[in-house]
């Protein structure tokens, strides 16, 4: 392995079997090392965003609302307020004098013309050095126009997206139990951490009520405030991006006493387990085997369909990076299932204990990596002779100047990627791009 150029990093990279599992990771940024990571005003934006009914309205400069525009591929099966990316565009004028006049006249103008059923008002970086106070705009605006206005305090870059997800899960805690809970059924849940960036929380919706679930909200994913107000009512919380909704889950836990289960929905085998576990959860023999009976039929299918694609992929290298750890795991499982070699994984958020996880079920050899940059992962896709690299929007034009195929797995992508159906797509997807033609013309394969 060549030597990585910052050295204060050298702990935040393991290579699975040259020494002792020991990386640090959780914590802040290395200042210039040009991190994968964002804002805090991003982490909290990518949560929020997909609530459909909502207004959202940036206060700060335009770049702050043109940089997160449209930002999650979230679908909706109704409004679309949340496409629209409002901002009170603060000035220089705005800067020296408070901009509290401007945002408490936009808020007005905007419900009026809107009608919106909540408006989140995201603070950034320029906001917090000027001190404008938030709060008592948002509780005058809220007193005036009688729906809920939430300050969502995500200005700066200290602990980078990790504190934006807090942020939102803030927003969503002032939200959540002002709704009526009458009627929920004790088979009820909450979908947490799912964002529908393709339709997949319909997908995953499905599942549930054929299992005979009724599930109460989403969130965030084609959310709706409505749902949100009542879902204390709800008897699990059920959490698949756990990086961003864990500590909302945990929030509802100490004060209404919902339990949460972790789950994922990527992949044959944890998108079984999910189900099985939701199903262990309510105790229900009947649902028990409704569920078995969903699983035998969509595995059935779903075999069948994926081994000529197996055939094809077996032996080929895999580089995974991507923003929550948790992701990672059903990747590896994912390519694991289609016969390929993951030899580098990372995540931008990971824990200790997601890392020793990680370390668990790679191969030896395997470089796992947290919060890295640019010049380190193009060292290890160059190094590891990698066939297809899986991430997000930054991590794209690092594989493209590489001659890497690639696979995003974030917040733009148009594929469904979730459920059994998933699966079969992410294959398809994977084919296309190791096997596309066009890398017979790239100078690193020409040479070989």
């Amino acid at each position: 392995m060549e030597a990585i150029a910052l050295k204060d990093r050298e702990n935040q990279i393991h290579v699975k079997g040259e020494a002792p599992f020991d990386i640090v990771c959780n914590k802040d940024s290395l200042a210039g090392a040009v991190s994968q990571r964002a804002c805090v005003f991003c982490g909290s934006r990518v949560v929020l965003y997909p609530i459909a009914d909502a207004l959202h309205l940036v206060h700060g400069p335009i770049g702050c609302a043109v940089y997160t525009w449209d930002i999650r591929g979230a679908l909706s099966s109704g409004p679309e307020l949340h496409r629209l990316s409002f901002s009170t565009d603060l000035q220089e004028k705005d800067v020296i004098f408070g901009g509290e006049k401007k945002l408490a006249a936009a808020l007005r103008e905007l419900i009026e013309r809107h009608s919106p059923k909540a408006a989140f008002v995201y603070s950034t970086c320029i906001v917090g050095i000027i001190g404008d106070d938030l709060e008592a705009v948002c509780r005058e605006a809220e007193a005036e126009c009688g729906i809920p206005v939430i300050p969502v305090k995500s200005e700066g870059f200290k602990g980078n997206k990790r504190a934006g997800y807090q942020a939102a899960c803030d927003a969503l805690f002032r939200l959540i139990g002002t709704g009526d809970t009458t009627g929920i059924s004790k088979y009820s849940l909450n979908i947490l951490g799912d964002f529908n960036l393709a339709g997949e929380i319909w997908m995953i919706r499905e599942y549930y009520e054929r299992m005979g679930i009724e599930v109460v909200a989403n969130i965030t994913g084609d959310g709706r405030v409505a749902d949100i107000e009542r879902a204390h009512g709800a008897a699990l919380n059920v959490v698949q991006c756990s990086g961003s909704t864990m500590q909302l889950a945990n929030m509802m836990e100490e004060k209404y006493g919902i339990p949460s289960i972790r789950v994922s929905y990527f992949g044959i085998e944890d998108m079984a387990e999910a189900l099985y576990d939701i199903a262990r959860f309510f105790k229900d023999p009947a649902m028990m085997e409704r569920t078995k009976k969903i699983v035998e039929e969509e595995v059935k299918k779903l075999a069948v369909a994926l081994e000529p694609y197996r055939r094809a992929l077996a032996g080929k290298k895999a580089a995974i990076y991507v923003g929550g750890s948790f992701k990672a795991f059903s990747l590896v499982k994912a390519f694991r299932l289609i016969d390929m070699q993951v030899v580098m994984v990372g995540s931008q958020t990971g824990t200790k204990e997601d890392y020793i996880e990680l370390e668990a079920i790679t191969d030896p050899g395997t470089v796992i990596v947290d919060d890295s940059n640019p010049l380190e992962l193009t060292t290890f896709l160059k190094e590891k002779e990698v066939d297809v690299f899986v991430g997000g929007v930054k991590e794209r034009p690092i594989a493209y100047k590489l001659g890497i195929g690639f696979c995003d797995h974030n917040h733009e992508r148009k594929e469904a990627l979730a459920g059994f159906e998933g699966m079969l797509n992410f294959a398809r997807e994977v084919y296309s791009s190791v096997m596309s033609p066009v890398w017979q013309f790239v100078p690193r394969k020409k040479n070989n």
